[in-house]
């Protein structure tokens, strides 16, 4: 009886997971991907609803009908696969991306892919962009390193080593860093592009990289949001608590957002005063540091999930 009531209780989240389709299958049977499975990376354009996705070891696809057919876009200049969801780097007003990979290259498009950059060096973890100052300020975290921390000033033609023992990484400008540390708790900051630091907060988020929108910094904090006014000085709680380890995503404002816990897609209206469940999560994934991307298109209301050694997923609510 037991676990009949348990089956009932769980068919509609069941139901709404098996909404979950599968959008990679039909370039993986054209092409061989590499080690890790399939694909692992995904990320939608805010503004166009053009989404990206990575084939391990066969490039960055792009697809302009919200997954139905994709594109190899990169020409040649993306390798690798991503083994974190912050490795794909959208600006959030569109067009631009930086693809932080690992086991292959990294590049920058400035046009919707149709051009790139490619990297001086790669694998890495993940990173951050100024994309609201000059758009070629990167940090990074270089893979199986010991946590060395990496910055362009050029987007990505030159690199500076920053230390190691960091965790993870965000920017603000081209000067304005903040990170936190595998071994110190809290978030450190600096406002001269690394030479100092300061903790400014004793909260350790869940997150590895902050979304900067409209000037605000959020870091999702697993119960909660973090959020930043003043590029990262000083941080305070947003809103309600709600299960958040990726996002946030944003819509069309700064008071429409999704982000995404154990329990799924979370979506609130009113900036983080109330959440409410938009989407579970596919079958097998989780919230894991290494692994799931998760991704949101605002206009078309889909939400995009990938991760190593699975196909990439779409749920249109």
């Amino acid at each position: 009886m037991k676990a009949v009531l348990i089956l009932a209780l769980a068919a509609p989240l069941l139901a709404r997971a098996a909404g979950w389709e599968n959008i990679s299958d039909p370039v993986t049977s054209k092409v061989k991907p590499g080690y890790a499975g399939p694909t692992a990376g995904v990320v939608a354009d805010r503004l166009s609803g053009d989404v990206f996705m990575v084939v391990n070891d066969q490039g960055l696809w792009k697809s302009a009908d919200h997954g139905a057919t994709f594109a190899r876009v990169d020409d040649g200049n993306v390798g690798g696969r991503c083994e974190t969801g912050w490795a794909l780097q959208a600006d959030p007003n569109g067009r631009r991306l930086f693809c932080f990979m690992i086991y292959g290259d990294s590049a920058m498009t400035a046009d919707g892919g149709k051009t790139w950059s490619k990297s001086a060096t790669s694998h890495l973890d993940f990173g951050g962009v100024d994309w609201a100052d000059t758009g070629k300020r990167l940090l990074a975290i270089r893979h199986e390193s010991g946590g060395a921390l990496v910055t362009s000033e050029d987007g990505g033609a030159t690199w500076n080593d920053l230390g190691k023992g960091f965790s993870g990484c965000g920017v603000f400008d081209r000067r304005t860093f903040v990170v936190t540390r595998a071994t110190d708790r809290g978030i450190f900051r600096t406002a001269d592009a690394g030479a100092k630091w300061a903790r400014v907060s004793t909260d350790t988020p869940a997150a590895a990289v902050p979304v900067i929108f409209k000037g605000v910094g959020y870091w999702a904090a697993g119960k909660g949001i973090l959020a930043s006014k003043d590029q990262g000085l000083t941080w305070f709680e947003l809103g309600a608590p709600v299960d958040a380890s990726f996002g946030p995503y944003f819509g069309e404002t700064e008071l429409h957002f999704v982000v995404v816990g154990r329990d799924g897609f979370q979506e609130t209206k009113d900036g983080g005063k109330s959440f409410r469940l938009a989407a579970p999560l596919p079958a097998g994934f989780g919230v894991a540091h290494v692994g799931p991307n998760y991704a949101w298109d605002p206009n078309a209301d889909i939400f995009y999930a990938s991760t190593m050694t699975k196909p990439t997923f779409k749920l249109h609510r």
